[in-house]
């Protein structure tokens, strides 16, 4: 197989302080148990097992867990371009894992899988940092088998454009989307996706002030747009 480097597609890496986050208590408990456990809430019809899940920027592997004890896979695929930082604490967590893990490293506009071999993607937090975003979706819809799952959870433009998000973390900001273009891309790669199985929470993390006025005085105030989006999309 070739690796994501031997791919010509675009890549911004994250900061220092970004890798770090995301192997944090906080990024795995407040951030992506509470995403798991809300997607799970989104899907219709949900299934006992799904057999082969695919996590798009599996990152340090938080999610593997996760993702087994709330769907139940024969296999876990990992995919993540970057492997320097993030990837022996990634493969440490696919050794512990209860189902059979593989890494992948590819990027997520070719992915070096078959057609129809997953039954459910899970990317959470990644698309941000990918600038071919209509090709990663397209290998989602070759990939997904017909009936197949995508849960996507997403952090809008308004909050990558944020003050503090420019200053800890480094993305490709020309690419990124509000909520309903998120929406309008998903269903124009040729995801099933009804309104009931979408969700923009107000969390604490994705507030300017992450949640302190809130906190202290018990008020608060109304959002102007989305900072996240979170959505279950099915292919037909």
């Amino acid at each position: 197989m070739n690796s994501a480097s031997e791919q010509d597609y675009s890549y911004v890496a994250d900061t220092k302080i970004g890798v770090w986050f995301l192997k944090t208590r906080t990024w795995r408990d407040q951030v992506l148990r509470a995403a798991i456990k809300q997607l799970e809430g989104l899907i219709p019809e949900k299934q006992p097992r799904y057999h082969t899940i695919l996590d798009i920027g599996c990152g340090h592997g938080l999610s593997f867990r996760l993702l087994q004890r709330r769907f139940h896979p024969k296999k876990i695929i990992g995919l993540d371009i970057e492997t320097t930082d993030m990837g022996p604490q990634a493969r440490h967590a696919a050794k512990t894992c209860a189902c059979t893990t593989e890494i992948l490293h590819n990027h997520a506009a070719k992915i070096n899988l078959a057609d129809h071999s997953v039954d459910l993607i899970f990317c959470h937090q990644a698309f941000h940092h990918i600038v071919e975003q209509e090709q990663a979706l397209n290998e989602f819809y070759r990939l997904l088998k017909p009936g197949g799952l995508l849960l996507f959870a997403e952090s809008t433009r308004s909050y990558i454009h944020s003050w503090s998000i420019r200053l800890f973390f480094r993305h490709p900001m020309h690419v990124q989307r509000d909520a309903a273009e998120y929406i309008h891309m998903i269903k124009k790669a040729g995801f099933k996706l009804d309104q009931n199985h979408t969700s923009t929470p107000d969390l604490w993390w994705a507030r300017s002030d992450y949640g302190l006025i809130h906190k202290l005085f018990g008020y608060k105030k109304p959002l102007k747009e989305p900072k996240l989006l979170n959505l279950v999309a099915i292919k037909p």
